[in-house]
């Protein structure tokens, strides 16, 4: 008989084509009686273990990580009887997954629905139907933040193009290019098929991710206008700036105006910074075309950009500090998000010195307060690199976190890759040799980064396709 598996809150009202209700939560939910839910069964030893639900909730870029995790739960003993008397149940009547989560149809009681709805693993399919499967699962899975690898691509892009590596730096280029021609549409199939899941995501912690989206085409438009290719350039810029416009305003508000939330310190993460680092990419991205075209709507737009991104970077170190020092914190999540710490403060540092190329007259602040903030940034930054790798000894030496590729490995390619291109930029805005050196060489270093981690992340997605003949899988968590 085939699956009928349909997911809902335990709060909703029952309807009478539910058939079996199962809540699969490992704690009763709160402001619900037993009476009230009207279960057939309270099936806990299903639910995530305690460690992976802590570790998913703390860390709002691992959906992937999390899901595959989950699914390799669902085999070990302590899962697999529970899971077993679930898949019986889909198999001889119409079943009904109940949570107390906001949005049903994530988080693991999404997981769940797919893995009961899986064929026989002794029957394989088709393979264009298996590959179909394989791609529809890699988009409904596709992290919010999945631009990130646009992100790192092109400020290495970029990094490469000012050392003088212009093949490379185009070949990179077109690889981001190409990462955008594939992800806007993979995001509006999930937008389409998957909105519930889109719009728990935007309504939560995760919703910053979103703006990965527009960061990536400020960075691309801010790679293409030195290379005269301003249309493209402006198409990007005019993206990016009304997607930070309206993403900009809607994802604090949904946060702030989301039903049924319980706000906490622990839901603040190193992934809000990419709201400063949505405003500093437009002033970067409008900086970079006023050099090539002229009137005055760029350089105020760069400017109250840069100034919008500041005081957002200070307002956000404050909560993840606060969050970082006063709450528990989970190894496994700590490096996915934390370098964008660094990183949001050497783009503001990069935006900064793009405005001091502006002509002076388009200024509304001296160039004295923005270079000088620029390396007070700069310093910080800096300072903040040593305390990030010695987070990263103790997440994999003393707390033993496995080093293995994982989606989030594409957050440190963008703040390593925007780091050393920031240097060599304020050296050169503020005539200090030693600098433009330092940053050549840290440009040299960003792009070693971007290439381990896209063999890392081909490699992992050829042993997945190897090994358990899922490789869209993997090939989908990875972007």
């Amino acid at each position: 008989m085939a699956k009928q598996v349909t997911c809902r809150t335990v709060y909703e009202q029952t309807p009478v084509e539910d058939g079996t209700r199962v809540l699969v939560d490992r704690v009763w939910p709160q402001d619900i009686s037993e009476e009230a839910a009207r279960l057939d069964e309270w099936l806990s030893t299903v639910a995530p273990s305690a460690a992976l639900q802590r570790s998913y909730s703390q860390d709002p870029l691992e959906y992937s990580e999390f899901r595959h995790r989950y699914l390799a739960e669902l085999e070990d003993p302590e899962h697999r009887q529970a899971a077993n008397h679930l898949r019986d149940l889909a198999e001889h009547t119409r079943l009904t997954l109940l949570t107390s989560a906001e949005d049903p149809h994530g988080g693991h009681v999404a997981v769940l629905a797919e893995w009961l709805a899986r064929a026989d693993p002794a029957r394989s399919d088709p393979p264009s139907r298996g590959f179909l499967a394989r791609v529809s699962s890699a988009v409904a899975d596709l992290n919010a933040g999945a631009f990130a690898f646009v992100m790192g691509t092109g400020i290495v892009s970029t990094g490469l193009n000012i050392n003088g590596a212009h093949t490379a730096s185009a070949v990179l280029l077109v690889v981001g290019l190409i990462g955008c021609a594939v992800l806007l549409p993979a995001y509006a199939w999930r937008l389409l098929r998957r909105r519930e899941r889109i719009v728990a995501d935007f309504v939560g912690p995760r919703g910053f991710s979103f703006l990965t989206i527009v960061i990536a085409a400020d960075v691309m438009a801010a790679r293409l206008a030195p290379d005269g290719h301003t249309a493209a350039a402006g198409a990007f810029l005019a993206f990016g700036a009304v997607g930070w416009l309206l993403l900009g305003y809607a994802i604090p508000l949904g946060l702030i105006a989301g039903v049924r939330r319980n706000p906490s310190l622990d839901h603040v993460n190193g992934a809000w910074f990419l709201w400063a680092v949505g405003s500093e990419s437009v002033a970067l991205a409008a900086a970079a075309l006023a050099q090539q075209v002229s009137g005055r709507q760029l350089p105020v737009l760069a400017l109250v950009c840069w100034g919008i991104g500041l005081v957002q970077y200070l307002l956000i170190a404050g909560m993840v500090l606060s969050r970082l020092l006063t709450r528990p914190v989970e190894p496994r999540s700590l490096m996915t998000s934390s370098w964008i710490f660094m990183g949001a403060a050497a783009i503001t540092v990069l935006a900064g010195t793009r405005l001091l190329s502006l002509p002076s007259g388009n200024m509304l602040l001296s160039r004295p307060v923005i270079a000088g903030t620029s390396v007070v940034l700069w310093s910080f930054s800096t300072w903040l690199i040593p305390l990030l790798l010695a987070l990263g000894v103790w997440r994999h030496v003393v707390r033993k976190v496995p080093f293995r590729y994982e989606f989030g490995w594409w957050n440190l390619v963008f703040p390593i890759g925007m780091y050393g291109v920031t240097t060599h930029e304020l050296g050169r805005a503020t005539g200090t040799s030693w600098m433009t050196t330092l940053g050549r060489w840290e440009i040299w270093v960003g792009a070693l980064v971007w290439v381990a981690v896209i063999t890392a992340m081909a490699a992992t997605a050829v042993r997945a396709h190897l090994t358990t003949g899922h490789g869209g899988d993997a090939v989908g968590s990875s972007a």
